[in-house]
């Protein structure tokens, strides 16, 4: 006979990693909710489901049991992280120079909802991501040449993978999105095929994938300067309803 346990953690979202204001980047919590998973199929891609957004600067809990995590903050499930067996579709490389010249036309530097986002907001270098994506000419393609901070690492040097989860996040949905105009990820599948370096520099692509009522449906991928893929996910947002 078999037994499966459980293994509890207490998380904290430090503020530094925000989305909409008090609460968590969609991308980062679900990569952190994610890392609990490795050791189970890391050679799988990982679906996470934002149930509520996580609050920051909370003591939540963090659980793994077999192929399952969720994040959980007294009886409220907020985040639910499984692993599935899917084949992403990933958008085509853009080039690190192109990809750089396509920030020019970010929508967000006009109108940004969420300025103090960690990953696509307005901050002072080295504090968040700076991924400012912005339309590929000729293409169904927005694009962004990513610069690694040094100052986003472990203590023992390394990226975390939830910085990945976070670069792959913001850009599906920039694929739908005017000046000023939000939704907010409800869900998000990837899988990491390659770690990145601090100081390293990267291509992140995205396109959009669809629309189904209130769902907008996206696509992105981190691409090595050479082409190499490096991480790809798909993404699902739910635009705010519209008053009666």
């Amino acid at each position: 006979m078999t037994t499966t346990s459980e293994l509890q953690t207490v998380l904290t979202v430090p503020a530094r990693f925000r989305g909409p204001e008090g609460s968590a980047n969609g991308g980062w919590i679900a990569g952190t909710v994610s890392e609990a998973l490795h050791g189970a199929r890391p050679d799988s891609a990982v679906e996470v489901t934002l149930h509520a957004p996580t609050p920051l600067d909370t003591e939540l809990s963090l659980r793994h049991l077999a192929n399952t995590a969720t994040l959980t903050h007294g009886d409220k499930l907020l985040v639910e992280a499984i692993t599935v067996a899917e084949k992403l579709d990933v958008p085509d490389f853009v080039p690190f120079n192109d990809a750089a010249k396509a920030e020019g036309g970010f929508v967000g530097l006009v109108g940004h909802a969420f300025p103090g986002c960690f990953a696509c907001g307005l901050r002072g270098p080295g504090d968040g991501l700076r991924i400012f994506p912005g339309p590929v000419p000729g293409t169904d393609l927005i694009a962004a040449g990513w610069r690694v901070p040094m100052t986003i690492t472990d203590a023992d040097g390394t990226v975390p993978g939830a910085i990945l989860w976070a670069a792959l996040d913001c850009p599906t949905g920039w694929a739908h999105f005017g000046p000023g105009e939000f939704a907010l990820l409800g869900r998000l599948t990837a899988r990491i095929h390659r770690r990145i370096y601090p100081g390293g520099t990267y291509s992140v692509v995205a396109r959009a994938a669809g629309r189904e009522g209130r769902k907008l449906f996206g696509e992105s991928a981190v691409y090595e300067t050479d082409g190499t893929l490096v991480a790809a996910a798909k993404a699902t947002w739910i635009t705010p309803a519209r008053p009666a």
